[in-house]
């Protein structure tokens, strides 16, 4: 694998995580048709450079391409493989960044087959990764994006490990951002199980955490003590300068169930084989 060399003076790299909640009718008002402008608007306000999402079906992908025309995607539907089911998708400004390489594997003992699903899991369950080039700075990185069970507790912990086993073998030495909803407080063992692999941003940002503690909220505008679900972690030389959950209360709902997490991060310079570039 590459070796990490730190480099100085490089331009931050925007990084969010935001679960958009999937498109169904029973949301009523707050159905996807009502959301997806402001949704949209939010993402192209928060100037990501890197964004993973989670509950993302095709259709919404689709709504999000033609209102965010500077961006590209990489993801895999989690009941087929291609484009059934949620996506947990990774979007990339393509002024700032390439993608030299993705996939996606499951969370489950079988990683490779689609749609299999894990442990105690109540629902499949994907990690989207890819591997990008910074076109301001040459850097390398890895980016994951994953959302874990709402139900299984072992799901959780198994789908903790097995992240951390999969950034060990795809990336290595190279930096690491990993973005998602977890499904996890820190409380819970599956937090505690990617925090001894893995940085929490919001705890490890240099400027400290800003915005409310909590991620999940509902769609209720005067909500803001939800619990924290939604994570940044960072790997192998990233320093987290900023972090940031934000809060968007137009309409008097907020344009979905969480709210997206924000971190400015530096990317060290690594040596990267022929192959890869």
């Amino acid at each position: 694998m590459p070796s990490v060399l730190m480099s100085s003076g490089d331009r931050p790299l925007r990084v969010m995580t935001y679960n958009i909640r999937l498109n169904t009718s029973f949301d009523g008002e707050n159905a996807w048709p009502y959301r997806k402008d402001r949704v949209a608007g939010l993402i192209l306000r928060c100037l990501p450079d890197l964004l993973g999402l989670q509950e993302v079906l095709k259709d919404q992908l689709d709504d999000l391409m033609e209102r965010l025309p500077n961006f590209a995607w990489i993801g895999s539907g989690r009941g087929d493989g291609k484009l059934k089911g949620e996506f947990s998708p990774i979007f990339y400004d393509t002024s700032r960044l390439d993608a030299t390489d993705s996939g996606t594997f499951w969370l489950s003992p079988t990683p490779h087959v689609p749609g299999s699903k894990g442990w105690d899991a109540d629902l499949p369950r994907v990690c989207t990764w890819g591997c990008f080039r910074d076109k301001t700075t040459g850097n390398f990185l890895f980016h994951f994006n994953t959302h874990f069970d709402h139900v299984g507790t072992q799901a959780r912990i198994e789908s903790a490990r097995l992240l951390a086993a999969r950034v060990d073998e795809l990336a290595g030495d190279a930096p690491v951002v990993i973005t998602g909803d977890f499904n996890l407080t820190n409380t819970f063992e599956g937090y505690h199980i990617l925090v001894q692999f893995f940085q929490d941003a919001r705890t490890s940002a240099v400027a400290g955490h800003t915005g409310p503690e909590g991620t999940f909220f509902g769609f209720d505008a005067s909500n803001e003590r939800g619990p924290c679900i939604d994570y940044i972690f960072t790997r192998n030389g990233v320093e987290t300068l900023t972090h940031t959950t934000v809060l968007d209360r137009s309409n008097g709902s907020y344009p979905s169930d969480h709210a997206p997490v924000l971190a400015d991060v530096l990317i060290p310079t690594i040596e990267v084989p022929e192959e890869n570039l």
